[in-house]
């Protein structure tokens, strides 16, 4: 029997409040699993098989599509607290009554929000390349951020300039993560469209509007927190990452040298194995 890795896993759908999810399920069952919150913009095959491959030797992984994202039905939320309604719902559906929850850079907004609203529903959380909602720095992005991140396709050239920091190192291990993410020919997710990336842009804005009482929000996450990001995001500042690890009560935080906002893209042997981890 074929070994399920993020490559062949088959794209599956449940229904949740009138709303079909699409998602994949590998790795090894029988624990607590792991789910995985999205990018702005990103699909099931926006992650990274490097990655997902690695976190699934050691548990069961679950990569989900928001409403109205790549092969789910329904429209794109537009807050963040929405997304996250939609995410526990989805969880609902499975029947899954304890996860782990990664979430990376808009996922890890709605990965907060899970994790304030369903506590008993979240054993270890990890936020990847994130930040806090109301903190300093948050509200919107660097106009030459925005203006690749908001492209109307996004190409090799825009995930390059907005994921990798501007070394020759940390834009060659980009070049091999565009040959990695790109290797899936069969059942490749929908691509996503310009109804998402305004829908999901405006939850951005909301979620980053300053607000210093919003901060207080992260001392009622109470499960294990692990925060991870690169030392020089351009897209989410890094600074937010110290906000987060020194208002959850408990957590802790490790930061990726030489690295923009898709550090665990640069560097997926390494996170996966600090991932695995901290949920182990």
């Amino acid at each position: 029997m074929s070994t399920v890795t993020h490559q062949n896993a088959p794209t599956q759908s449940v229904e949740a409040g009138g709303i079909s999810y699409a998602y994949r399920r590998f790795g090894v069952s029988g624990g607590v699993p792991l789910l995985m919150l999205q990018h702005f913009r990103g699909n099931l095959d926006n992650w990274d098989p490097a990655l997902t491959d690695g976190l699934a030797a050691s548990r069961e992984v679950i990569l989900v599509d928001y409403a109205g994202v790549g092969s789910s039905t329904g429209t794109p939320a537009g807050t963040i607290a929405e997304m996250a309604r939609q995410i526990i719902a989805f969880t609902e559906a499975l029947d899954l009554p304890q996860i782990d929850l990664l979430g990376f850079s808009i996922g890890g907004f709605v990965a907060q929000d899970i994790a304030l609203v369903r506590p008993r529903l979240v054993r270890r959380l990890v936020l990847a390349g994130t930040g806090p909602m109301g903190a300093p720095g948050m509200h919107a992005w660097r106009s030459d951020i925005e203006s690749h991140a908001r492209a109307t396709v996004n190409d090799g050239d825009d995930l390059l300039y907005i994921f990798f920091a501007h070394s020759e190192t940390s834009q060659a291990k980009g070049r091999e993560f565009l040959g990695r993410f790109l290797a899936r020919t069969k059942d490749r997710d929908e691509a996503t469209g310009i109804a998402v990336r305004d829908a999901q842009y405006d939850a951005i804005i909301s979620w980053g509007i300053p607000d210093y009482s919003a901060l207080q929000r992260l001392t009622g996450i109470g499960m294990p927190t692990l925060v991870i990001q690169g030392d020089n995001d351009l897209m989410i500042p890094t600074k937010g990452s110290y906000t987060l690890a020194g208002l959850i009560p408990d957590a802790q935080i490790h930061i990726y040298p030489d690295a923009a906002h898709a550090f665990l893209f640069q560097y997926p042997d390494d996170v996966a194995k600090d991932v695995n981890e901290f949920l182990g």
